[in-house]
């Protein structure tokens, strides 16, 4: 049996959260692990079936920028820790409505940090976990890597958005003595991912035989991390961090888009039993994106030293592995993205 603990995750019927939290609810018997979540576009609850049923195990339908709501959700809850991954996170979204971006980014975390503050003045043992993104730190260069250290260039409303809510949760820290560490990761890949994201998008689209779009040259480098590798190490941190700190996340996995793209293309043909470089004839350039970071590149050897965490899924495997995961769940990928869907969702939520 397990320590008594009760945990809120937030966003936890997003991507990365519902991984999250099916590997909590299953490791850990004696904890308690409350879901809240608004359920926006890409909370989808059927990520969840899986553990929906499990004791330990509890949804909330909430959102973090209604303080009256949080307020009284803390006051009926007594949190020992909280894992922080709602957010708003699509770039392209970001451009078009950063306010969105603010209000729920850093004016949702402020009132997270406002109501736990409050909650746990005069006790230990708590913890708050603030989950970001590496595009906080800005674009590299053809060679380095981010760190820690790296200083904060944000250059989309998005990552500016991630980059304010990390700087009031250290100010939090040393203001107030308030119990936080941070962790900084590269782009996540893997099942329930919502298909608006490059892999899922590529993988529905070469599904259809429809156009796959890449932007400008196709040669903007990313890090991929295999988003199991990502929940394991969110629960390293989280149990095994220390205060204050901040810890790099990264997959070692450079893949320049287009390279990615037809190494999908190719898995995918294999997989449908289509001629090789039937899907490349689908790639088309398309207008590139307003500040459009380059190059992205994570240097996790503080992880690795200090909790002794590195990813097991290499590219490869993983791109295997998420391929067949969607055309294994072609009926939960075609519930998300139909306009009934769409449509609910946006009368309901948004």
């Amino acid at each position: 049996m397990s320590e008594q603990k009760t945990i809120l995750i937030t966003g936890g019927a997003g991507f990365i959260g519902s991984h999250l939290v099916q590997l909590l609810v299953k490791k850990y018997a004696g904890y308690k692990i409350v879901n809240l979540d608004k359920l926006t576009y890409a909370g989808n609850l059927e990520n969840l079936k899986e553990v929906e049923n499990y004791p330990n195990y509890q949804f909330v339908k909430g959102d973090i920028t209604d303080v009256p709501f949080l307020e009284k959700f803390f006051a009926q809850n007594e949190f020992d820790g909280i894992i922080h991954l709602a957010a708003e996170s699509h770039v392209d979204r970001s451009i078009t409505d950063p306010m969105g971006f603010i209000q729920t980014n850093i004016v949702g975390t402020v009132n997270l940090l406002n109501v736990a503050r409050k909650q746990w003045t005069g006790k230990s043992g708590k913890r708050f976990y603030h989950v970001s993104t590496d595009e906080v730190y800005g674009t590299l260069g053809e060679t380095g890597y981010f760190l820690e250290s790296t200083a904060y260039d944000p250059r989309s409303p998005y990552s500016a958005s991630k980059a304010s809510s990390d700087h009031l949760v250290r100010a939090y820290y040393h203001t107030y003595d308030f119990p936080i560490v941070i962790s900084n990761c590269s782009n996540n890949y893997g099942p329930y991912q919502f298909p608006e994201k490059l892999i899922p998008l590529m993988i529905n689209n070469i599904r259809h035989e429809q156009p796959l779009p890449v932007y400008g040259d196709g040669k903007y480098t990313r890090d991929w991390l295999w988003v199991g590798d990502h929940a394991e190490a969110i629960d390293l941190i989280f149990h095994k961090g220390k205060n204050g700190e901040t810890y790099n996340i990264g997959g070692n996995n450079e893949w320049k888009n287009i390279d990615l793209v037809e190494q999908l293309c190719d898995l995918m043909d294999a997989l449908l039993d289509r001629p090789k470089g039937n899907s490349r004839k689908l790639i088309t350039f398309v207008k590139d994106r307003p500040g459009h970071d380059k190059r992205y590149a994570i240097d996790a050897t503080k992880i690795k030293d200090e909790l002794g965490w590195s990813p097991k899924i290499q590219a490869l495997e993983g791109l295997r592995l998420t391929s067949q995961w969607y055309l294994e769940n072609t009926e939960w990928l075609d519930h998300i993205t139909s306009g009934a869907y769409q449509a609910y969702y946006q009368q309901q939520y948004l």
